[in-house]
């Protein structure tokens, strides 16, 4: 065992349950792995046994559903634990004896609703429905109101949920929640909850649900099967759909911290016997959701406030894939258990590594969410940016090879480097070239702000695997069409990335890319402004505006980021916040025209404008470079195209393409 991190490796226990290590999988939206009876499909069995099988101590489970009449989810969206009993149990405990075959537990997250923050796409054309007629989170509507029938319904259907989930081999579960503002969590909320009946009103009433909820499930089940809930002490709500930033003073409008604390003590008092502490709501989606831009473990002083106030054991999530940082919060008493969401979505194995010193070759989570809550919110899928094989483990199991062939590859970036790995995994023998100094490609320059150092560390993962698998990598090294003939490859692949879009505004010598400016090629003195307010360019202005820049933004377009995507909501919503909160100007629909003497000349529908800056930085797309396939296409038998070379996007569909097309030679 790593002795460093020996105490992320004692037992712990929740209620009568004891775990073997300090280590949770977090609770992650599980869309796709239902099947059309409310039971696991077979991608989910293997999703969460491979967790385990990763050495995961408590696997809990994606939301589940107990109720379709209500509110609708979509059967097959998500598994549920009372559409049809039978196919459920029948389902989930082939699930849970394979998880526990590894000495892991498993809790069932069940949720009592959304309510106002269905995400559109999930719901169809039923009304949301909320505590009181509220407004809806993403859409222009006014919610239903829920009735006193309807609640005592739900709260029923939750004990009978609980009862099939102790049948099926479940360990324990978690209830979600009274946190991020699900729907149990509007009723806690005085600010979305304006009844006047016994669920209304003082902060008892409104925490009534929570209560009937895990008394039900104690009386059905038993006083000894555990019930946890996943629970948040503080909103970081300005107003509906506003969210405060880190460090921003304003009125908290949803639940405070005094409450969060006292209602905490009352929800002990009922009979949870965890609380799985994050901080948010939807409204502030950033906070529940952290992008690249939050600070790693940004909840750890939220848990720490509940492992004081209560007694029962705290469960602390957020950003905490960093050994030290977890290791720290355990032995300070910070937290119980430390929560791995996207960190475990990125490398299953990440429990088992670490115990077994192997810290090194745990592929990081960059946070991108666009594989993840990025998919989920646009097609209803969980998948992972950086790992292909995530919730596809058996679709995407690595395909044997009956004769190893010789491969060449041209680029070292996330496609170029994903290929590698995959084939030499498979048992080919590969060789990379890479002209620059260094693997990773757009990575090392994506990577230069401090909030994106995952992807320097994704880089850094890659250079890692591909020596343990003894690639052979030739830095410095451009492959050639001459080269590729005289060696007499089986097969190429040609992931020789994309360079950016630049064109003249007359003062090319202060007229820098995007690129430049990350790497530190180029210095910006003091003002400068941004062509370009896609993603590459708001995240570089926002980098330049923490260095104390004065930073000006001009986008074509009416708005930024437009044409970026699947991105997650809390990345993009942080993102456009931070930027004003950094004194970042961005002015939309102006076409930058000229630049000379210090004056960028821009049009607009208002006419021609001017700013003063020292500098310019393009950053208005990039092009795909791929010269070396144009050259070989007609002259190999067998040839592929990967990454930026044969389509400018991001890494996700970068290292996706890769295993794809790697996984298959």
């Amino acid at each position: 065992m790593n002795q460093k991190y020996k105490n992320l490796f004692t037992p712990v226990k929740i209620g009568n349950v004891q775990l073997k290590n300090r280590f949770a999988m977090a609770p992650m939206g599980p869309l796709g792995l239902g099947d059309f009876q409310g039971g696991f499909n077979q991608r989910g069995i293997d999703y969460y046994v491979e967790r385990a099988k990763g050495g995961t101590g408590l696997i809990i489970t994606g939301v589940t559903f107990v109720d379709e009449e209500i509110e609708q989810h979509g059967v097959g969206n998500t598994p549920s634990s009372t559409f049809n009993p039978i196919q459920f149990i029948r389902t989930a405990k082939e699930m849970t004896e394979r998880i526990h075959a590894y000495q892991a537990k498993v809790f069932l997250q069940m949720s009592g609703g959304f309510g106002r923050v269905t995400i559109p796409t999930n719901l169809g054309e039923f009304p949301p429905v909320a505590p009181s007629p509220i407004q809806h989170r993403w859409l222009d509507k006014t919610c239903r109101e829920i009735t006193v029938q309807e609640i005592h319904t739900l709260v029923k259907q939750m004990g009978k949920g609980a009862y099939n989930a102790k049948r099926a081999g479940f360990d324990g579960v978690q209830i979600h929640a009274v946190h991020e503002g699900y729907l149990i969590d509007q009723f806690a909320i005085a600010l979305f909850n304006h009844r006047e009946d016994e669920y209304g009103g003082s902060l008892e009433n409104r925490l009534r649900f929570a209560k009937e909820i895990v008394e039900e499930i104690k009386r059905t089940c038993g006083a000894d099967f555990p019930v946890t809930l996943r629970y948040s002490p503080k909103s970081f709500i300005k107003d509906y759909r506003n969210g405060a930033l880190p460090g921003e003073a304003f009125e908290e409008k949803g639940r405070d911290l005094e409450e969060g604390i006292k209602a905490a003590k009352m929800l002990e008092g009922y009979g949870y016997d965890a609380l799985d502490v994050d901080v948010g709501s939807y409204d502030s989606w950033y906070w529940s959701h952290p992008p690249m831009y939050q600070e790693k473990g940004l909840y750890r002083p939220y848990a720490k406030l509940m492992k004081d106030t209560v007694q029962i054991p705290i469960i602390c999530a957020g950003r905490m894939d960093n050994p030290d940082m977890a290791s720290e919060a355990v032995a300070d008493g910070t937290c119980d258990m430390v929560s791995l969401g996207r960190p475990l979505l990125a490398d299953p194995d990440y429990v088992q590594k670490l115990r077994s010193g192997m810290e090194k070759r745990i592929r990081p989570c960059i946070s991108c969410q666009e594989g993840c809550m990025g998919r989920i919110q646009q097609y209803s899928a969980l998948n992972c940016a950086v790992n292909p094989q995530a919730a596809r483990e058996r679709v995407n199991a690595f395909t044997p090879v009956f004769r190893p062939k010789k491969i060449l590859i041209a680029g070292g970036g996330a496609a170029g480097c994903e290929a590698a790995r995959v084939l030499a995994i498979r048992g080919h023998q590969v060789a990379l070239y890479e002209k620059g100094k260094a693997l990773g490609g757009n990575l090392l320059a994506g990577g230069a702000p401090d909030f994106k150092e995952d992807d320097i560390a994704l880089a850094k993962w890659y250079a890692g695997e591909l020596q343990e698998l003894n690639v052979e990598v030739h830095l410095e090294t451009e492959l050639t069409r001459d080269m590729v003939l005289v060696k007499s490859a089986d097969c190429v692949i040609v992931a020789t990335g994309s360079k950016p879009k630049v064109f003249s505004l007359g003062d090319d010598d202060h007229t820098y890319t995007a690129s430049e400016v990350l790497l530190q090629e180029k210095e910006v003195v003091n003002t400068c402004a941004v062509i370009g307010g896609g993603l590459v360019g708001c995240e570089t202005a926002l980098h330049l505006a923490k260095q104390g820049k004065k930073v000006t933004i001009l986008e074509a377009l009416d708005k930024i980021m437009e044409l970026n995507g699947p991105i997650c909501s809390a990345n993009k919503e942080m993102l456009e916040k931070l930027l004003p909160f950094y004194n970042v100007e961005i002015c939309t629909g102006a076409r930058a025209s000229s630049f000379a003497d210090g004056i960028l000349t821009y049009e607009t529908k208002a006419g021609t404008k001017t700013l003063t800056c020292d500098s310019v930085i393009l950053s208005v797309g990039y092009q795909e470079e791929n010269s070396l396939y144009k050259e070989l296409e007609e002259l190999l038998p067998e040839i592929y195209l990967l990454g930026d070379a044969k389509k400018v996007s991001n890494i996700m569909y970068a290292v996706w393409d890769a295993f794809e097309v790697a996984n298959h030679i």
